[in-house]
C-alpha cells in the first residue's frame, strides 16, 4: 500500500511530525549494538546456568530451574542436581552474577 506524504500528514499529523523532528531519533538502538558484539557471541544460546547466574536469590534461581525443566529444555535428573548445587553451596558457586548489558559489554571487549 502507498501513501503519500500530505495524505498521511493529513491522517497522522503528529506521527507525521515525529519522522521530521531531528531530535527524537534513535541513533544508538539496541538493534545496531548488536551487531558490534562480533564472534564471541554469534550464534551463542544462554544455557540454564548463564539465567541462574542473572538472578539475585535462590528462590530466583529455583523458578529459574523449574520453568525450563516443565518446558522441556532440561531433564528431571539434571534439573535436581541444579536444585541440589543450589541448596547445598549457594546461588553464586554457578558463578558470578551476570549484570545487565553483560554481553553487550563482554562482546565489546
Amino acid at each position: 500500500m502507498e501513501i503519500n506524504k500530505e495524505h498521511f500528514k493529513k491522517l497522522y499529523p503528529h506521527l507525521a511530525e515525529e519522522f521530521t523532528v531531528e531530535e527524537q531519533r534513535i541513533d544508538n538502538s539496541v538493534r545496531s549494538e548488536l551487531k558490534t558484539l562480533g564472534k564471541k557471541f554469534a550464534k551463542y544460546t544462554p544455557n540454564v546456568i548463564d539465567f541462574i547466574r542473572r538472578c539475585d536469590n535462590s528462590k530466583q534461581a529455583k523458578k529459574i530451574i523449574n520453568y525450563l525443566e516443565k518446558r522441556g529444555e532440561i531433564n528431571y535428573e539434571y534439573a535436581t542436581m541444579l536444585k541440589k548445587q543450589l541448596k547445598k553451596l549457594g546461588l553464586r558457586s554457578f558463578g558470578p552474577k551476570k549484570e545487565e548489558e553483560y554481553y553487550l559489554k563482554q562482546g565489546k571487549l
